[in-house]
């Protein structure tokens, strides 16, 4: 799995993208960011508020419910506002 990160994610998480092999029991969006919160400080401190990331898998927005599948590009953002 894919996995990129933009903005203040990036930051602070420190990397911009990384292939990852979750655990089995990651099978939907919201149980890979609570995998992700246990990989350590930078990753608790910027997906701490779940609810301020959006997520697309395989470009397109999802909810947290959304199955994931092993090949899939996942990428985590803040909300994206117009001008």
């Amino acid at each position: 799995m894919k996995l990129l990160y933009f903005a203040w994610l990036r930051t602070k998480i420190g990397v911009s993208q990384e292939d990852v092999a979750p655990p089995a029991e990651v099978r939907d969006v919201a149980s890979l960011i609570g995998w992700l919160q246990t990989r350590g400080p930078n990753f608790a401190d910027a997906l701490k508020n779940p609810s301020v990331v959006r997520v697309a898998v395989n470009q397109e927005y999802v909810r947290p419910c959304h199955p994931l599948a092993a090949g899939d590009e996942v990428a985590l953002f803040p909300p994206v506002t117009g001008g």
